[in-house]
């Protein structure tokens, strides 16, 4: 499995993806997380982080074991996850 160099305290888990005519064992990262890192540890603020990530890390492709990355507090716009 791939690895984002840095940020292992965001790994929440793996996952099975279907790339390329298999199934594939990635790892899953909290964005969410990766954020805190990047605030703490490189003095973004919120929203220099989120580009970072958007742009530097979940928008490339390095394979079939290309890990995915989670944006836990997002919502979706439809109604079908609701925040308490």
């Amino acid at each position: 499995m791939l690895k984002a160099d840095g940020y292992d305290e965001a790994i929440i888990g793996q996952a099975y993806v279907l790339r390329d005519q298999g199934q594939h064992n990635v790892l899953v990262y909290d964005a969410e997380k990766i954020r805190e890192i990047l605030m703490k540890r490189d003095g973004m603020d919120s929203d220099e982080a989120r580009e970072f990530i958007e742009s530097n890390i979940e928008g490339v492709y390095v394979g079939v074991d290309t890990p995915i990355f989670v944006w836990t507090d997002d919502f979706m716009p439809d109604g079908l996850f609701k925040q308490d």
